[in-house]
């Protein structure tokens, strides 16, 4: 019997969107804003909003009231946690935006982090309301070992859903991440500084190179030469589509996208594909623009001719020692 298991590309896209949002609406945001604010202003509004023995028990667990409750300093520093809080709620976006809930018009505090100017004096009130909403949460899983991670995995499982819609909207992304990872792998020695979506190295020549996520390529790979002055040296354009009859036009797309890096003065344009059935030569004449076609599988097995070449490529393009 032949196992054919597709690759867990959803589980990569969830992995990829999950540490952007840790950074602007979940646990890491709130404790960076709250690290910004006073102690005093939080625990006054504390005082005001949320009932004494809810905070009682937060306490009591060694939890601050605003990991559960919102507070008008907390959401005025960053309106982008009102999200958090309905995460943890575990209120949807379609449902939570809504006129019969009323904050429909505060939805742009999520979304773009921007407190409606003629709705700022109605925040206290918002505030109010689901502070009465998260002292009913609290009532409800009193009874467990309520803890920062408890809550943090309550915004989770709210989050999966919301997630899971934006991936399939997103098809792409899990064959982008996959090789910016293989890319990550072979200059790992010489990472200064990373993030999901960035990494910075130091060549042979002392010079720094960056690798990171754009937006048409998908990966770009450029040299400084002085400050803020870059040589771009690779484009890299990823078609993480696995249906092999809509190759032609992924091809096509890429061939656009590397005129335009062509245009910008990149050195090499590659283009990285996710169907090993694929005809190099057909691949060749209908995007001439490409230097070198790649497959995702082989550069995720990390072995084989087509992988060296690969990575021969990179190492000897960005300058590092191999």
């Amino acid at each position: 019997m032949t196992f054919n298991i597709p690759a867990p590309e959803l589980k990569i896209n969830f992995a990829l969107s999950l540490a952007e949002i840790r950074q602007r609406y979940l646990q890491d945001a709130l404790s960076q804003t709250v690290r910004g604010l006073k102690i005093p202003d939080l625990d006054h509004q504390l005082a005001d909003l949320v009932p004494p023995h809810s905070l009682t028990m937060l306490a009591g667990r060694s939890l601050r009231g605003e990991t559960l409750f919102p507070i008008p300093v907390v959401l005025e520093a960053n309106p982008r946690l009102l999200g958090y809080y309905r995460l943890l709620y575990g209120y949807s976006q379609k449902e939570f935006y809504t006129a019969v809930t009323g904050v429909g018009s505060f939805r742009c505090m999520e979304q773009r982090g921007v407190l409606p100017p003629a709705r700022a004096d109605e925040l206290p009130e918002l505030c109010r309301a689901m502070c009465t909403a998260g002292a009913t949460l609290l009532a409800g899983i009193i009874g467990q070992n309520v803890t920062a991670a408890l809550l943090d995995d309550l915004t989770i499982l709210t989050l999966g859903p919301q997630l899971r819609g934006g991936a399939n909207v997103r098809t792409g992304n899990a064959g982008i991440v996959m090789v910016f990872n293989a890319i990550q792998d072979i200059v790992r020695p010489t990472i200064i500084n990373a993030s999901p979506r960035r990494i910075e190295i130091k060549n042979a020549a002392r010079r720094t190179v960056l690798i990171e996520f754009a937006s048409d390529p998908d990966i770009v790979i450029r040299e400084e030469m002085r400050h803020e002055d870059y040589r771009n040296i690779i484009a890299i354009e990823v078609k993480g589509g696995r249906d092999f009859s809509n190759i032609h036009n992924r091809i096509g797309e890429a061939e656009k996208s590397h005129q335009k890096a062509k245009d910008a003065g990149f050195v090499e344009c590659w283009t990285v594909v996710n169907v090993d059935r694929i005809n190099m030569k057909m691949a060749a004449r209908e995007s001439p623009t490409t230097n070198r076609f790649y497959r995702i599988s082989s550069l995720v097995a990390a072995e084989g001719e087509e992988y060296d070449d690969f990575r021969a490529r990179v190492v000897a393009l960005t300058g590092i020692r191999g």
